[in-house]
């Protein structure tokens, strides 16, 4: 199974990659952009598929040390998910002072790197492989983050936005934390890479010699700390082929999707689950036999952030699975047809807490590790805490027990 599959969007389709997860395989090769990656992100961003569900099916068949390096990319998503419960807001602002003052970046991501026109094969590829999957293996998007940061002095929250905008993975802690790793103002070392390191981890048409890239790694820290950079003849040659044109964001989805406006007659003096676009899993088998499903899109958060098509439809193809009645509309509107349902509930989900509360009744997410209550700042922090006194997978699964859905 390679990176550039499909995703189909269902919950049969993430159990058989799960099946499909060697871990010793991930392990060796995982750098690699032709690697044994999962390609389960989309499917436990919007959670088609829990992590503790993952680690179990995997620890079934191959029984891991919880050290195991897949264990360990397991945690990344909730340590993310742990600074953004701590920082809130601020994990959209930088964390910490840059290599350079803010104003020494752009606040406009060009238009050579949107059309995948730079001239730089890594690059360019990168960019056309987020548009025809909606997925990027992580050492792409770290070459595409440095490249635009480092070499190109464009803001990171204006590129993180934009990446996060056309992944079908992307989670707003996972992407914009990254992103600031790479900038350094998330970490204390920001990340650089060179066209060796592309050599070493990417196929053929990847590899980018002679371009900006193929410095040393001095060379490119002196250019990342210039103020203002060289001009762009002076490191990158225009592509001669027709520019590639980025696909749209939308802040709603396609018309023929079959949603429709919130509907109060549909749910008065009902049981009502809400399924929103982060749990998309099967509905818990404890729901009353009356429940209505109802499926929502809440305008406000997409307002402020926009999804492609390509998102869109794998979300709202899943959902109608799930729920008969999907609906459009802003946390008021929402709010005024579910007043006279006898009961709502759902799921937390920190993408929609601003408005999540005010629908229903929520319950906790299922996580794998356990809580860790001081605010770490870096992963090994967190990593320590959260995995310390576990020797095994199981011992960890055990904590979870009969969270398991």
């Amino acid at each position: 199974m390679t990176m550039l599959d499909t995703f189909p969007p269902t919950r049969q389709s993430a159990l058989e990659r799960v099946s499909a997860v060697r871990p010793g395989d991930y392990a060796r090769s995982r750098n690699a952009i032709d690697g044994a990656v999962t390609g389960l992100s989309p499917y436990i961003t919007h959670g088609l598929i829990n992590l503790p569900e993952v680690l179990a099916d995997v620890n079934a068949k191959h029984s891991l040390d919880v050290q195991h390096k897949f264990v360990f990319e397991l945690g990344w998503r909730e340590y993310f998910r742990h600074v953004w419960a701590f920082r809130g807001e601020e994990i959209f602002e930088s964390l910490r002072e840059g290599l350079l003052p803010q104003t020494s970046y752009s606040a406009l991501l060009p238009a050579d790197i949107r059309q995948a026109a730079t001239g730089v094969p890594v690059i360019d590829m990168a960019v056309r492989t987020l548009y025809a999957t909606g997925y990027l293996h992580n050492h792409a998007r770290m070459w595409l983050a440095s490249y635009i940061v480092h070499i190109r002095k464009v803001q990171w929250r204006v590129a993180a936005d934009w990446l996060y905008g056309h992944l079908l993975d992307g989670d707003l802690a996972s992407n914009h934390l990254s992103w600031q790793w790479v900038a350094g103002t998330g970490s204390s070392k920001p990340y650089f890479f060179n066209a060796d390191n592309v050599a070493r981890y990417a196929p053929a048409p990847w590899h980018s010699p002679g371009s900006v890239i193929d410095q040393s790694y001095q060379a490119l820290d002196h250019l990342a700390r210039q103020p203002i950079h060289r001009a762009r003849a002076e490191h990158d040659a225009p592509d001669t082929d027709p520019a590639l044109i980025e696909p749209p964001l939308l802040v709603e989805p396609p018309p023929e999707l079959g949603w429709t406006g919130p509907e109060a007659a549909a749910v008065a003096g009902r049981e009502v689950w809400l399924v929103h676009p982060w749990n998309l899993g099967d509905l818990p088998t404890s729901l009353p036999a009356n429940t209505v499903v109802v499926g929502i899109f809440l305008t406000d958060f997409h307002r402020a952030w926009p999804w492609s098509e390509r998102r869109w439809r794998f979300v709202a193809s899943r959902m109608a699975e799930l729920a008969a009645l999907r609906w459009q509309g802003d946390a008021a509107a929402l709010s005024e047809a579910l007043k006279g349902a006898a009961q709502v509930r759902s799921v937390d989900e920190p993408h929609l807490a601003p408005w999540l509360a005010r629908l229903a009744v929520c319950e906790a997410a299922i996580k794998l590790f356990p809580a860790v209550d001081r605010r770490c700042d870096s992963f090994s922090q967190w990593w320590t805490r959260a995995s310390g006194g576990f020797a095994s997978a199981s011992d960890l699964l055990a904590l979870v027990g009969a969270g398991l859905r």
